[in-house]
């Protein structure tokens, strides 16, 4: 799901996939906006099929609670 995930964020900010690991911060690390947030949640529901509630989603801080909140969402 990492590798995936990566290839979203990249999408929305000119970062290295590389240098994204679950402990990067979207807005301190990746550079990200609360618009370009919500534009890859739609991207993730897309991607991963499912339904993501936006104001739980948004408090993901690290690439890694996110993943922990779409596999809770996939559960």
């Amino acid at each position: 799901m990492l590798e995936q995930l990566k290839e979203l964020i990249t999408n929305y900010v000119a970062v290295d996939a590389d240098s994204i690991t679950e402990n990067s911060r979207f807005a301190e690390d990746l550079g990200f906006n609360s618009y370009d947030f919500i534009c890859m949640l739609g991207d993730c529901e897309d991607e991963f099929d499912i339904e993501i509630e936006q104001s739980e989603a948004a408090k993901s801080k690290t690439v890694g609670e996110l993943i922990t909140y779409i596999e809770g969402v996939r559960a």
